[in-house]
């Protein structure tokens, strides 16, 4: 089965990407919801004891959580050891179901790719990428977001001409819906065909 890794920095559309992916009718584990779902539950008390204060209601009060991490940049490290052990369980629960229904191919979505050598862990990597004046609109039109949030987020970030420098394919999301939808169809008919040729012996 065909682990394919999806990333991108913060603005670039990968989200849309991902969906599309799954509109081309390739299984999608999505890190994100993953992570929103945990919050919501098993590690809201986890996070809580390492952030005092951030949960509410039985789940992860995201606003007061970056407003902690804002504050005490070092607080990310304690946060990925509660957080990345979860959601790679998921992942693996995500790949055997898949595995068991037979799936050729599955895609593996996830921000921080490079940054927590997932790459390790998929056996293509697709970048979805845009003009960095598009990006920077695109976030900063978010609610709550502020140059200075954006600023602390990319830092974090493995830039993106490294990113694609690293991708076996590239997605530029700067056109419209279309020309994406477009330009994922196109890769995942390039990858079936070299599933079919046995380009992936190993996968």
């Amino acid at each position: 089965m065909l682990k394919i890794g999806l990333t991108g920095s913060i603005g670039m559309g990968k989200s849309t990407a991902s969906k599309l992916f799954a509109d081309a009718g390739i299984p999608v584990n999505d890190s994100d919801a993953v992570v929103h779902d945990l919050y919501a539950g098993e590690a809201a008390p986890l996070v809580n004891a390492a952030f005092p204060g951030t949960m509410k209601d039985g789940a992860v009060d995201r606003r007061e959580l970056g407003r902690q991490l804002a504050l005490d940049p070092d607080g990310f490290k304690r946060l990925e050891a509660i957080v990345h052990p979860l959601v790679r369980k998921r992942e693996t629960e995500f790949l055997k179901r898949q595995r068991a229904a037979g799936a050729d191919m599955v895609l593996l979505d996830i921000p921080l790719l490079f940054e927590t050598g997932a790459e390790a862990r998929v056996d293509v990597i697709v970048v979805v990428s845009t003009d960095p004046q598009i990006q920077r609109q695109r976030v900063l039109a978010r609610e709550g977001m502020t140059e200075e949030k954006f600023d602390m987020i990319l830092s974090r970030q493995t830039p993106d001409t490294e990113k694609r420098r690293r991708a076996d394919y590239l997605i530029d999301t700067s056109h419209s819906i279309a020309t994406t939808r477009e330009r994922v169809f196109e890769i995942v008919a390039d990858l079936k065909t070299r599933i079919a040729k046995g380009d992936f012996r190993n996968a």
